[in-house]
């Protein structure tokens, strides 16, 4: 599955109302670490069909950023049942993102 574009409009109903646990990479255009994790994140979106995987860019959804206290990016966060159940921030691999997915 590919990793979902997640905007102010549709976040309730991409991440707050998904049946299945959320992971939400905030990111920039911008940010050299977010660059460098993108890769990381599509592979984990084409890889795991028991998650969707979506994407913010905190320039362009600040409002977003801003509610869910992303102050640093890359920030991945793991939602479940519409709540936070995990945050990573930073460049992480993607075997850490998946151990904060499968330990939550």
């Amino acid at each position: 599955m590919a990793v979902i574009k997640v905007t102010q409009d549709n976040f309730k109903e991409e991440v707050l109302e998904s049946s299945v646990p959320v992971l939400a990479d905030f990111n920039a255009t911008w940010c050299g670490p977010c660059r460098m994790l993108a890769p990381v994140i599509e592979e984990i979106a084409d890889e795991r069909n028991d998650i969707k995987v979506v994407a913010i860019d905190v320039d362009e959804e600040s409002d977003l950023a801003s509610d869910h206290d992303v102050f640093s990016i890359p920030c991945v966060v793991l939602f479940k049942g519409g709540a936070e159940a995990a945050r990573s921030v930073g460049f992480k691999s993607k075997d850490d993102l998946l151990d904060m997915v499968d330990g939550n």
